[in-house]
């Protein structure tokens, strides 16, 4: 036999309004927490949307300076500079790309200077350091593997050369040891930075 349930008392209903009151205030405080999350949630992507943004611009405003640095250089008598050091210079030619998928070679000189026999390969930093010279070092490797992939009996000589606005002591040693020229913005114009004694260009 079951048990009698107890009647319902005037006491008990306001109970049980109370309770679902409560309940009700709990659900809202919980909505009103959720939405301020999503707000908050909301207003860091537009932080990071426009910190995104920020950052592109900043990348497009350097590689609008580098496109800067290398028209001086050409503008900034860089060949004759070059020429002084027995390099009689012909041509030149900005962002040179070059590839070959069989070998998986890929890669771009920012300026290419040469005169037929020799080419001068250099790579252009708004902020030249160490780890720069020693990635130019390896797209030269990769350029003369190209050329000599080509099978076309190209014997130039490839030296390399690096350049910046601001060129940080230890990148000017690197490069010097790797038997590279260093670059430099010399007001309007280029310098080349005499080489230590004993300097011998490397050939690649």
């Amino acid at each position: 036999m079951s048990e009698l349930q107890s009647p319902v008392t005037y006491e008990g209903l306001l109970e049980m309004f109370k309770e679902t009151r409560l309940m009700i205030q709990a659900t809202t405080e919980q909505m009103k927490e959720t939405d301020r999350k999503m707000e908050e949630t909301d207003r860091r992507m537009k932080e990071t949307d426009r910190k995104m943004k920020e950052t592109d611009r900043k990348i497009s405003a350097l590689g609008s300076r580098i496109g800067e640095i290398i028209e001086n250089m050409v503008a900034g008598n860089i060949v004759e500079k070059f020429q002084a050091f027995g390099y009689e210079i012909t041509e030149s030619c900005p962002r040179k790309r070059f590839e070959n998928k069989t070998l998986a070679i890929r890669g771009e000189v920012d300026l290419f200077l040469e005169n037929g026999d020799v080419a001068i390969l250099v790579e252009v930093k708004t902020t030249l350091e160490s780890a720069d010279v020693r990635k130019h070092v390896e797209r030269l490797e990769k350029f003369r593997s190209y050329t000599d992939a080509k099978g076309n009996g190209d014997k130039r000589h490839f030296i390399g050369a690096v350049a910046g606005a601001v060129v940080l002591d230890d990148a000017a040693d690197v490069a010097h040891e790797n038997g590279m020229y260093v670059i430099v913005q010399s007001g309007e114009a280029v310098e080349i930075v005499t080489p230590p004694e004993g300097f011998v260009a490397k050939e690649w």
